[in-house]
């Protein structure tokens, strides 16, 4: 491969089954991802995780925290930020309740999955300390659905800090992929005195690293990304501190990206609007590459050899994220 995109092996075959009108596509879930960021001395960096190999769904890949909606995240929060009714605009959906939705849902997986939470006592504060065994239980309960998410800030009287999130982009998965997820993307800065832990038997590795550092493990062929990881990962690297990459977040077009697939003479050629480098050109007898979705090794190129990375005891992980 040229670089560490994410190819399955069976989508030439779903993309022809497509063409010909062989497939019925699934209806994507609504799932919701987090670009965690943090400063250091060097530039901000984000928080990725990758997927253990055996996963289902982009097994390999680099990510970043997140997952599907839980239907009960419409249940009624306290909130404070923009008005329900400037995120569902701000979001492209036509409802409070599902705008309330996508953004718990984001709030919510990166608590899950990172031990992070985006939530405070007060409209103007956030927790500085999820680390005690309370708190783990509370999140291995919203892991295994015992416990809503509504309930669980209710118990403890958390105002959800939607103001601590800014809407990044929005990627559809492809029409021929089985399991496809319809995903937001936000932007977060990591609340002070808070840290991401191992909590997730789903990732093999964890690793707070530069974006730029991320993007040349990818273009070098030893990060394994879906392409909006690396799309979002690449809108990153011009900002010097975290706190200028949230707010430029205002500014992101929303414009959902669906992958569009079309047959020109012999070849299948798929690509996503907007994003020309991940364009595939699949001869209508094989496929672009010798071994494509190819998952990197263990050491991962640079986020395992420690290049430009900053591996150590932060984590966070998810089966559900979509196209993250």
């Amino acid at each position: 491969m040229s670089n560490g995109q994410w190819y399955p092996p069976e989508w030439p075959d779903r993309i022809r089954a497509l063409a010909a009108g062989e497939l019925t596509p699934a209806t994507p879930r609504r799932a919701a991802t987090v670009l965690l960021l943090r400063d250091a001395a060097e530039g901000p960096h984000v928080h990725m995780l990758r997927r253990r190999t055996s996963m289902a769904f982009a097994g390999g890949a680099y990510a970043y925290p997140g997952g599907g909606v839980d239907p009960r995240d419409e249940h009624p929060v306290r909130w404070a930020g923009p008005s329900l009714e400037s995120w569902a605009e701000r979001l492209g959906v036509t409802g409070t309740e599902e705008a309330q939705a996508i953004v718990c849902a984001a709030v919510r997986e990166t608590f899950e999955e990172a031990g992070v939470l985006l939530a405070g006592a007060t409209p103007d504060s956030v927790v500085d300390d999820t680390t005690g065994e309370d708190w783990e239980k509370d999140r291995e309960a919203l892991v295994a659905r015992d416990l809503s998410f509504a309930d669980f800030l209710d118990r403890r009287g958390l105002v959800l800090r939607s103001d601590l999130l800014g809407a990044w982009a929005r990627w559809i998965t492809p029409e021929f992929e089985s399991r496809r997820y319809d995903t937001w993307f936000f932007a977060a800065v990591l609340p002070t005195g808070q840290r991401t832990r191992d909590v997730s038997t789903e990732a093999d590795r964890t690793v707070w690293i530069r974006p730029v550092d991320a993007a040349a493990g990818y273009d070098r062929g030893e990060l394994t990304m879906m392409p909006p990881t690396i799309s979002t990962l690449r809108g990153l690297e011009r900002f010097d501190t975290a706190a200028a990459a949230l707010a430029a977040a205002q500014d992101q077009d929303m414009t959902p990206v669906l992958a569009q697939a079309r047959l020109e003479g012999d070849e299948l050629i798929l690509s996503w609007p907007g994003h020309d480098e991940f364009t595939k050109h699949i001869p209508t007898g094989g496929s672009p590459d010798p071994a494509p979705g190819a998952a990197p090794g263990p050491d991962a190129g640079a986020a395992g050899r420690g290049e430009g990375a900053t591996p150590g005891p932060d984590a966070g992980a998810s089966d559900e994220g979509g196209a993250r």
